[in-house]
């Protein structure tokens, strides 16, 4: 073989070599939906967009207790737990604990969304953090704070329209939730008419 097909074929095995790198690169660190949930950036910081999560629109309230921000990005609120309004195995495992019936979870998930949904969809927010950025499924774990300076997460307990979930070390408002949560249950408020 000449010199100038081995110079080739070794230009391109090295051409390949290097856009396989990269490639792999680009989808281990933004585009990858496994991402550490400790890791600080974000998949979007690609575009070169630094949000400002002291004000920033909630795109839409996917349900209870979770956003879809301007941005792409989904935030779980920290400290609560809304009733499942889709099929899901947590329905199932809800309906199991808890001896309700899938429907009747369901009729609760959508009268949580409901209240949600009034109280954020298209506002902008402002999100404080814990110790965790994110869960294992990459959302933006936050308390969310509404334009007129109301704190969200406490709203929906406060309106009875939550149960608690606290997981260490996200624990700021833990005994703040506690309390409400145990005086909307005691004035059956919201889901604990029932």
């Amino acid at each position: 073989m000449s010199r100038k097909k081995t110079r080739n074929k070794k230009f391109v095995f090295l051409l390949v070599s290097g856009v396989l790198v990269l490639a792999g690169y680009f989808f281990a660190n933004f585009l990858n939906p496994c991402m550490d949930s400790k890791k600080e950036s974000n998949r979007f910081s690609l575009i070169g967009s630094n949000y400002d999560y002291s004000n920033i629109l909630v795109k839409r309230v996917v349900d209870g207790d979770t956003l879809k921000l301007e941005n792409g990005e989904y935030v779980r609120l920290l400290g609560i737990d809304t009733p499942e309004m889709h099929e899901s195995a947590k329905l199932h495992r809800d309906a199991r604990r808890s001896g309700q019936g899938i429907d009747i979870i369901k009729q609760l998930g959508r009268q949580s969304y409901g209240f949600t949904r009034q109280m954020a969809e298209g506002k902008r927010v402002r999100l404080e953090f814990d110790k965790e950025r994110y869960d294992r499924y990459n959302r933006i774990l936050a308390y969310v704070y509404l334009p007129d300076g109301r704190f969200l997460n406490a709203m929906i307990v406060e309106e009875g329209y939550a149960s608690l979930m606290t997981y260490p070390p996200n624990v700021k408002y833990a005994d703040l939730f506690s309390r409400l949560y145990r005086e909307a249950r005691e004035n059956k408020r919201g889901l604990w008419r029932q």
